[in-house]
Formats: C-alpha cells, sequence, structure tokens
C-alpha cells in the first residue's frame, strides 16, 4: 500500500509518498514523471516519516541545510539508484554536470564493448531525470556543459529558484 501527504512550498505544492515505513516519492504537483512509483491504490495518511519530511523541507526552504535525511525507500534499476547515490554525494550549494557524473561512473574510457561517455552522460541524464525524491535527492544540483541550467522536471524557473536558494 502507497500513502501520500502534501505539501505546501514557496514553488507551489509538493506531494509525497511512502510505503508506510520510508519515503518513496517526493513531487512538485504537475512536473515531469509526477507518482512515477506510486501504485494505484494510494491513500492520503499521516504517518512519521511525513512529519520527517515536512520538518526536512520546512529547514530547506527556510535557505539551511537540513543535518538529517528522512528515511528512503528508492524504487528503480541498479543504474538509476547508483546515480542516485552520487546526486546524494553533491554539497549543498554546488553543482556538478551530467558528464562528471557519468566520468564518476564510469570504470575508464569507453572501449568498443562499453558505452561511450556520450551514451553513458545521456543515461545518466534519464536517471536524474526519473529521480523519484526530489530535493532530497538532490538532481536539481545537476547542470549541463559549462554550468548551463538544463533538464529540471518541474522545470528551469524552480531549478534557478533552489540553486539560488543555496547559494545566500
Amino acid at each position: 500500500m502507497d500513502y501520500v501527504q502534501h505539501y505546501a512550498s514557496p514553488l507551489g505544492g509538493i506531494t509525497l509518498s511512502s510505503d508506510g515505513e520510508a519515503l518513496t516519492g517526493l513531487w512538485f504537483d504537475g512536473q515531469k514523471h509526477f507518482g512515477s512509483t506510486l501504485s494505484a491504490g494510494f491513500q492520503e495518511a499521516d504517518l512519521p516519516v511525513f512529519d520527517l519530511a515536512r520538518q526536512w523541507l520546512d529547514i530547506y526552504f527556510s535557505g539551511r541545510e537540513p543535518d538529517f535525511t528522512p528515511p528512503l525507500h528508492l524504487i528503480g534499476s541498479p543504474f538509476r539508484k547508483a546515480v542516485w547515490d552520487v546526486l546524494r554525494t553533491i554539497p549543498y550549494g554546488c553543482t556538478v554536470t551530467y558528464g562528471e557524473i557519468a566520468a564518476r561512473l564510469s570504470t575508464g574510457s569507453a572501449t568498443d564493448s562499453g558505452p561511450s561517455c556520450r551514451t553513458l552522460a545521456r543515461a545518466v541524464g534519464s536517471a536524474v531525470g526519473h529521480n523519484p525524491v526530489s530535493l532530497i535527492i538532490p538532481c536539481h544540483r545537476v547542470v549541463g556543459a559549462g554550468g548551463r541550467l538544463t533538464g529540471y522536471a518541474s522545470g528551469l524557473p524552480n531549478k534557478s529558484y533552489l540553486l539560488n536558494l543555496e547559494s545566500r
């Protein structure tokens, strides 16, 4: 059974989801891939994990870095989970590029039998875009080559807002 709860952020509504123990989703309402990990039969509920997630969001949107992470249960392929693990290491207020993440995941230079760096960077981009726990897994900290603001499931204005919030 999946459970949901809603949070009003400065950027609009956020929907939180849980399996009853851990957070399984955090999406800006209406973003791409919204609710991608939700089962059809979800219901509204008050859960301790939602209390922790709301506390985390309150701290974050006040312009401070939360010093804890609510329990997470990530649903995705091993590759996506590996990318999301890298995202969790990006320091508050910093950015990395898709290519830098691809390089971290690569076991060396591309060979005839392995993916090219460009192909791997595209796969990283897809995994970043399908991040089911936005903000807590900071996909907004990933930028294009040269620091260009590119791709964010809830839109570039939101990405810009979040990066500016963290740079104060």
